[in-house]
């Protein structure tokens, strides 16, 4: 929350400062309004406080007590900047509010568990790690991806890439019901011993290979970033942005949809400490010329970043559970997006909720409607699939200390059965 970011003449620094009293709290009353105009209101003075942030001068955290009716609840708007935290710290945050709100509610002294390892240290690590021999020995696998012969994402007005920007996009979000989430993350893994990302993923190559024309495609596909690189580091309960972002190619094998999801599991599990590597090479090694091919590769056109799981029971012990109002924007409308496509999944709920984003004035909205179901199509037939009988079997990233093919290691299941 005491970050400062300060332009130099080719670089940003960025800084902690020293601690301060003054915490950005406001209080707006509602109340006397009509429920119409409250809504109005409220979105009205979230927008402005998001814009409001100084990444320089400060703050760049922001709280707003918004009251209402007397018969209805208030809403609490907690703003920070995305530099400060990612969807890791809001859950870290968030169960500090709730437990120092319980104790001072119970009239005890606010005691938090101990702090885990600094920000700042990770991030020295990081440059120490980023001109390690280990580290540079993964370079071969970024820059020898055969990505040559990379199909464009179709577009309905080519002209719009031109005005690429927030102000421009549009967000479609589908669920899947709870019963198929609850088979997404129970019954699905055991088919073939996979992550709820190999799934997503797959279901993504699936429903974008018509459409794009293509058996591959290039996403940048977005990790929590806090892997676990050094010993001694715990950073279970370190606020910061950790997030990591790094270009996966993935190729939609022959066979049926079991083929398919095995396939992509373990092109996945081919990547390096699940990518945080790329990042480290591309901004942190010391060698420009090292920095230059990575910066030279193909830019995905596609982001995808699967959040994890968020739910309110721990917040409804409290009587507290998030609200359903706009927050405002949280991004400015002249900001310019680097993908076309840009693919958020989380589970709120039970549910996994799918937002796809995109710009109106290159994609129709009815283009990406057609692409949103397929995708939810193609995630259907792949729990149906998971949950039959004979969808069963193994791949060769399950047994790490053999040396086996695919076809070898069916070979010598069907044997031994």
């Amino acid at each position: 929350m005491r970050l400062r970011f300060h332009k130099k003449s080719d670089y940003w620094e960025q800084i902690n400062v020293g601690r301060s009293e003054n915490i950005p709290f406001e209080v707006a009353d509602l109340s006397k309004l009509l429920e119409t105009e409250q809504l109005s209101l409220l979105e009205r003075i979230a927008t402005e406080k998001q814009a409001s942030l100084n990444l320089t001068e400060g703050p760049i955290v922001r709280l707003v007590l918004l009251n209402l009716a007397s018969t209805t609840e208030a809403r609490l708007l907690i703003i920070i900047h995305h530099l400060a935290v990612d969807g890791v710290s809001w859950r870290i945050l968030l169960e500090d509010l709730f437990e120092a709100y319980q104790q001072l509610a119970k009239g005890e002294t606010i005691k938090l568990p101990e702090k885990t390892t600094a920000f700042q240290d990770w991030a020295m690590r990081l440059v120490e790690y980023g001109q390690s021999q280990k580290l540079q020995q993964e370079l071969d696998y970024w820059l020898n991806q055969p990505l040559s012969n990379l199909a464009s994402l179709p577009v309905d007005y080519p002209e719009g890439k031109e005005e690429n920007t927030v102000g421009n996009t549009v967000n479609v979000t589908k669920s899947l019901s709870k019963e198929e989430t609850t088979a997404l993350l129970q019954e699905v893994p055991s088919a073939y011993n996979t992550q709820i990302n190999d799934v997503l993923l797959t279901a993504l190559i699936l429903s974008l290979a018509e459409w794009m024309g293509t058996e591959t495609v290039l996403i940048d596909l977005e990790g929590h970033g806090r892997e676990e690189l050094f010993a001694g580091v715990d950073l279970s309960r370190t606020v910061g942005w950790f997030t990591s972002i790094f270009p996966v190619y993935l190729k939609r094998s022959p066979g049926d949809i079991g083929e398919v999801l095995k396939s992509v599991k373990e092109q996945l599990r081919m990547i390096p400490e699940r990518g945080i590597g790329y990042g480290i090479l591309r901004y942190l090694n010391q060698d420009e010329k090292i920095r230059s091919q990575l910066a030279e590769l193909p830019q995905a056109e596609i982001s995808f970043n699967y959040l994890g799981q968020f739910n309110s029971s721990q917040s409804q012990q409290m009587s507290w559970q998030g609200a359903w109002e706009s927050a405002g924007l949280n991004h400015s409308p002249q900001g310019s997006r680097v993908h076309l496509l840009d693919i958020n999944t989380l589970i709120v709920e039970g549910q996994l909720q799918i937002t796809w984003t995109y710009n109106s004035c290159i994609h129709k909205d009815r283009t990406i409607a057609n692409q949103v179901q397929k995708y939810i199509e193609a995630l259907q037939n792949l729990i149906y699939h998971c949950q039959s009988p004979e969808a069963q079997g193994f791949t060769p990233s399950d047994f790490p200390a053999v040396d086996l093919t695919q076809q070898e290691l069916d070979d010598l299941i069907a044997e031994i059965n």
